[in-house]
């Protein structure tokens, strides 16, 4: 973040810095907004994937969680890892918070309605698979994986995450 500067940003955004200035009153301000934006449309589409498999069997469920996650990082590669460098330097933890909210409480409900099993701790089971699933694929850029390692990354997490369901699960009645 130490090399952005709201004159460059304007330049490309094609506005004067008095403009940005009205809407952000520094860099730092500029960069929240971008992290909220960006945490809104990934709670978004994870809300809508998990409402999609609503009663599905749980291995198509975390598929398509680990899909929608993995997507939803990699389309803009460039811009995930700008955003995961600038959290360390912001005070996004109340967004954050959010963030995790909306995300439990979809991969939460979509669990609860699987068509082939239960759970007797899904608040702890969810928990886990969310943690996993998210810090794998942010350990992924960290490490700036090329793509045939990725691609072989995130179907040996799809079958990590399923054998952990279906290890936890109870078969439903």
């Amino acid at each position: 973040m130490h090399r952005l500067t709201t004159t460059k940003v304007a330049e490309r955004a094609g506005v004067s810095v008095g403009t940005m200035y009205q809407y952000f009153p520094h860099k730092e301000a500029l960069v929240y907004a971008l992290n909220e934006r960006y945490l809104e449309a990934l709670a978004a589409r994870i809300e809508a994937t998990c409402q999609a498999c609503r009663g599905r069997p749980i291995g198509e469920m975390v598929e398509a969680l680990i899909d929608t996650y993995w997507r939803a990082k990699m389309e803009r590669a460039d811009v995930t890892r700008a955003l995961y460098r600038s959290v360390a330097e912001l005070d996004n933890q109340a967004m954050i918070d959010a963030f995790a909210s909306r995300a439990n409480a979809a991969t939460s409900a979509m669990l609860a309605s699987a068509s082939d099993a239960t759970f007797t701790d899904l608040r702890n089971v969810n928990l886990t698979l969310v943690t996993v699933v998210f810090g794998a694929v942010r350990n992924a850029f960290e490490r700036h994986l090329r793509p045939t390692e990725a691609r072989k990354l995130r179907r040996q997490l799809v079958v990590m995450c399923r054998a952990y369901l279906e290890s936890v699960a109870r078969p439903s009645a």
